[in-house]
């Protein structure tokens, strides 16, 4: 393994500068664990629905790192390991112990960015100066729950990423279609159970891609069925709940691809899969998982970093906390001065 060497950045952070790839890069950024802690977050989201996640604290050092769970089953937050590993030890080697715990990757992702974001802030670092790239401004699309014209009416630069609905008639969607604003579809079709819609009619997925002409259809149903109504949108085809890994990405060959740090679980797996999205030209854009806490934040830094121009669904936790009204951030957003990776 290359040794890292110090340098000096612009923003006056001190850079590791390493060969090789992005992980390469963080690896061997040393770190030390003292001490382990949790906290929960909830919101009330709806009469039926409470999110819960949970920070991992991690301590050393007189610092502290911290990462998010993004486990949407909330008894699951209930419970959580304990676990003990301190001492002296590298991001890598932190990361490969992870590896005993059995842990899911919601949860280990938690653990991993926790450890890297205590590593940083003990090496006097941030992840842009160790990857040698720049925090630029990051452009966000929102997900709201009720009508998009309500919120345009409020402010006519938003841009939207909409979950479709099986009872979209042709005329909605030219009316939505007509405001321009929409960059993404999320046909919701890979989740399975509750959690998918009734999107599987044929001619509703035909009269999507026509009715959104222009937008990135996300995780459709793919079958032999509904592939030929989207043979001619299949350069905007892209795909979001089956992505863990760069051999993910590699199978399905998208041109567009929905970037969710928490579903790679590992940092080596997500920076492996932005690098092979890089190599292979492959469009990225962030997307979010309702985080509560310091899991936006560093969503946010990651889009600033690798994909700032895409239409990210990484908009600031309090575009989920009711109507349209003033004095919410607006797109661009500048998140170098608060970034936590």
């Amino acid at each position: 393994m290359p040794t890292p060497r110090r340098g000096s950045s612009a923003d006056g952070a001190g850079e590791l500068i390493v060969a090789g790839s992005s992980y390469d890069r963080v690896r061997a950024l040393p770190l030390q664990i003292d001490g382990f802690d949790t906290e929960r977050r909830e919101a009330a989201v709806a009469a039926d629905f409470t999110r819960v996640t949970t920070i991992v604290v991690l301590s050393g050092s007189g610092v502290t790192g911290r990462g998010e769970d993004v486990t949407y089953v909330a008894e699951q937050h209930d419970t959580f390991p304990a676990l003990r590993d301190h001492g002296s030890t590298t991001l890598d080697a932190y990361s490969r112990a992870l590896d005993d715990y059995g842990l899911g990757d919601y949860r280990r992702w938690a653990f991993e960015s926790a450890a890297l974001d205590l590593a940083l802030r003990q090496n006097g670092l941030t992840l842009g100066a160790v990857l040698g790239r720049t925090y630029r401004p990051v452009r966000f699309v929102i997900s709201p729950r009720v009508d998009i014209r309500r919120w345009l009416a409020h402010d006519p630069s938003l841009e939207f990423k909409l979950d479709a609905v099986s009872a979209w008639t042709p005329t909605v969607m030219r009316e939505i279609s007509a405001t321009d604003r929409v960059r993404v579809v999320d046909l919701k079709g890979q989740y399975g159970g509750s959690w998918s819609p009734d999107l599987l009619d044929a001619q509703l997925y035909a009269a999507l891609a026509e009715a959104f002409p222009e937008a990135v259809l996300e995780d459709p149903v793919w079958t032999d069925v509904t592939q030929p109504q989207l043979a001619g949108a299949r350069d905007r085809i892209s795909w979001d709940a089956p992505i863990h890994s760069a051999d993910d990405i590699r199978e399905r060959a998208p041109r567009h691809v929905n970037i969710k740090p928490s579903r790679f679980g590992s940092v080596r797996r997500l920076l492996d899969a932005i690098d092979y999205c890089e190599q292979q030209g492959i469009a990225m854009y962030g997307g979010g998982q309702f985080e509560l806490d310091v899991g936006r934040a560093q969503i946010q830094a990651l889009a600033a970093l690798f994909y700032p121009d895409a239409a990210n669904d990484v908009a600031p936790g309090v575009y989920n906390e009711g109507e349209p009204r003033p004095g919410l951030p607006r797109s661009p957003l500048d998140v170098r001065a608060r970034a936590a990776l």
